[in-house]
């Protein structure tokens, strides 16, 4: 059984930063493409990036390039997600995934196992 655990949300004001963590448990880390998803109330989750099993790889929905960067300690089986210059249109639940098969994923289905979510709110 895969087991994916985030931390590192929370409120912040505009303009800061927040790290974001998954822990994976279960199976072997490096095996799964990994990816970060967002969903505000009342939307859709919405892709935010992904990452390769060897991390030589990432990729970003262009709404989120610049400010967000995805990274990956195959070690410490977990993916982060860095996000900086922080809005208010970034409060979401933001989770992770991992999928077992397949290279650029960014749509919800591709992805085989997810986290609960952690809440990040932005206040202005």
């Amino acid at each position: 059984q895969v087991q994916l655990v985030e931390s590192g949300g929370g409120l912040v004001q505009a303009g800061g930063s927040l790290r974001l963590s998954c822990a994976v448990s279960g199976r072997t880390f490096g095996f799964y493409v990994m990816g970060w998803f967002r969903q505000a109330p009342g939307k859709e989750r919405e892709f935010i990036s992904t990452i390769n099993r060897s991390s030589g790889s990432t990729y970003y929905a262009e709404s989120m390039k610049g400010r967000f960067t995805i990274s990956r300690d195959n070690a410490k089986n977990t993916v982060y997600l860095q996000m900086n210059a922080l809005k208010p249109e970034d409060t979401a639940v933001y989770y992770c995934a991992a999928a077992s098969t397949g290279w650029t994923l960014t749509r919800r289905e591709e992805y085989d196992y997810w986290g609960q979510g952690t809440q990040v709110t932005v206040s202005s």
